[in-house]
């Protein structure tokens, strides 16, 4: 692996030295076989650093094992009592001078003497910190590691795949269980062959200058696990192939489902008795959302209802291996928020504009009209502020053309089905939002805003985000019954359009199906280039409802692509 390898003859010094933190940490083994590790300041100079390694050598002081102890008691006495000439060379073979400060000193390829020891300095080499791969594996589904290094980046890491020799094996040579496999990329789809089979993954660090570190191993937990047939996704897969072009956006909006509420004994029970029970398991469903979201190649992916522990550890590291950049924002009295996805080769990102709706509403100036207002009502006021609802703002730049820019919007209002009052007030406070980022910190940048409304087309929310404008009769003000009236008159300034129209249904439970979810999109500066078919009637109730074992939440995604004006 590249030409900055020492010959293996020589010994390893490993030092770790970075600006972030104020001590180098040096380790090395002596010839006894003795590990050191030692922690010197960076600014130190390096001839009390080299007197301070000859010291510790010489005496081979008490955290030495016991066998070298006993070696050194069998050893001369006059070898302990001279002090060792340590010195430090650099790659060109030049004495670095000892008032040289230890962050300069021990560059990448220095010599390392102590006594007659030659130790070769590998100053940051890279290192996996974290490998590590999913619980549960099913056979035709991609399996992504989650990786995490320092001094080296996934890209330009080594992955080797290997699958255990099988139950026909030869003997038992334990040591040879494993089988290489001819799979040398991060992501790995296991074949109906491996069924049975665990697997493992050898990963090395590389920095992308063709230097690499120590490879770390991980072995699955359990066995490849026979995958369902076919899924509901598989059929828009078909139009999703490949990458849309420069001047077109593939855009999804998905609520999928936080384990939070899908493993409740409620949802077993009462919301989806229909779902066989290991199909609501979080592990089964990532498996699925996984290869469904891998597979529409889209360039903005917006969640709802993402668990913060399946951001982190499946989502983001899955979607990082098919090119996407992610970003999460909580809600706070919950363990599960929004996450925005993006393209990193389409798009970089310029800023991000976040709000709780309670918080922005009671302390953002721009709200202030509104919350005056609100506060006629008390009763509806104290509602408002109660929720968790979230706002997630991504200002976003095309890597080829750095003239386009789009306001990335991405929410989950209030569920309650009498809440349409409160969503109207949640709503109202994000255009406003989404105004003052859209018109004011980046003038007139075109809009998407992606979310669960929780709101069906017939709803004053859906009305008031079409038309720009509601009244203060509307219906809705009342949603609640007359005591929870708050009447206003809304505007907003945006021309938004909803990209996929308003299907029959995007959420499909026992108890309910109704169009909830949305793709608004900014009609002055986008178009739909087309719409990706939802699954047919046929698929949705293969298996009664939603979700199923072959469909990971109880919404459907929407996917489209738009194209600029």
């Amino acid at each position: 692996g590249g030409g900055a390898r020492p010959p293996a003859a020589m010994e390893r010094a490993v030092v770790r030295c970075v600006p972030s933190e104020p001590k180098l940490s040096l380790r090395f083994v002596l010839p006894d076989g003795s590990a050191r590790h030692m922690q010197r300041d960076q600014a130190e100079p390096l001839g009390r650093a080299l007197a301070r390694i000859a010291t510790n050598a010489a005496k081979g002081h008490g955290k030495t094992s016991k066998k070298s102890k006993k070696a050194r008691a069998e050893g001369s006495a006059e070898g302990e009592a001279a002090v060792l000439v340590v010195r430090l060379f650099s790659r060109d073979g030049v004495a670095v001078a000892e008032e040289v400060p230890n962050a300069a000193a021990w560059q990448d390829g220095a010599v390392l003497h102590i006594g007659d020891a030659r130790y070769r300095v590998e100053r940051n080499p890279p290192a996996v910190t974290e490998l590590s791969l999913p619980r549960s594996l099913l056979a035709g589904f991609p399996v992504c590691p989650k990786v995490s290094a320092e001094f080296a980046a996934p890209q330009h890491c080594l992955f080797r795949w290997f699958r255990e020799q099988g139950p026909t094996g030869g003997g038992d040579a334990a040591g040879e269980a494993w089988v290489e496999t001819a799979v040398a990329e991060r992501v790995f789809t296991p074949s109906n062959a491996l069924v049975g089979l665990r697997l493992k993954l050898r990963c090395t660090p590389g920095d992308g200058e063709q230097r690499y570190g120590p490879a770390r191993e991980v072995e699955s937990s359990g066995p490849v696990e026979a995958g369902p047939g076919a899924c509901t996704f598989d059929a828009r897969h078909l139009y999703t192939k490949k990458v849309c072009g420069h001047g077109s956006v593939r855009a999804v909006s998905y609520n999928i489902l936080a384990d939070t509420y899908a493993q409740t004994e409620f949802s077993r029970t009462v919301l989806y008795p229909y779902c066989a029970p290991y199909a609501l398991e979080i592990d089964y469903r990532q498996n699925l959302l996984k290869k469904e979201l891998a597979g529409y190649s889209a360039d903005l992916i917006c969640l709802q209802e993402v668990d913060k522990s399946v951001f982190v550890d499946s989502l983001a590291p899955a979607l990082d291996a098919f090119g996407l950049e992610g970003l999460f924002k909580i809600k706070e009295k919950q363990h599960e928020g929004l996450a925005t996805f993006y393209r990193r080769d389409k798009f970089s990102l310029l800023s991000q504009h976040d709000i709780a709706f309670s918080e922005a509403l009671l302390s953002e100036p721009l709200h202030k009209e509104l919350c005056e207002q609100l506060a006629k009502y008390p009763l509806v006021q104290e509602k408002v502020v109660q929720r968790s609802s979230v706002l997630q703002v991504s200002v976003l730049q095309s890597t080829t053309d750095p003239s386009r820019k789009l306001c990335v919007a991405n929410t989950h209002l209030y569920w309650h089905p009498k809440g349409g009052n409160i969503r109207l007030i949640q709503i109202a406070v994000a255009m406003s939002h989404i105004k003052h980022v859209a018109c004011d910190l980046y003038p007139s940048i075109p809009v998407i805003f992606c979310g669960d409304f929780n709101s069906t087309p017939s709803s004053g929310t859906y009305s008031f985000i079409s038309s720009g404008s509601i009244a203060e009769d509307h219906e809705d003000w009342i949603s609640n019954g007359e005591e929870e009236r708050c009447s206003m008159s809304l505007r907003h300034p945006f021309k938004l359009l909803s990209a996929c129209g308003e299907p029959a249904y995007t959420n499909y439970v026992g108890g309910f199906h109704g169009c909830l979810d949305y793709i608004f999109i900014d009609r002055s500066a986008l178009e739909v280039e087309q719409v990706i078919p939802l699954p047919s009637h046929e698929e949705i109730t293969t298996h009664q409802a939603l979700p199923s074992v072959s469909h990971p939440s109880d919404h459907i995604a929407l996917i489209c692509d738009l194209k600029w004006k």
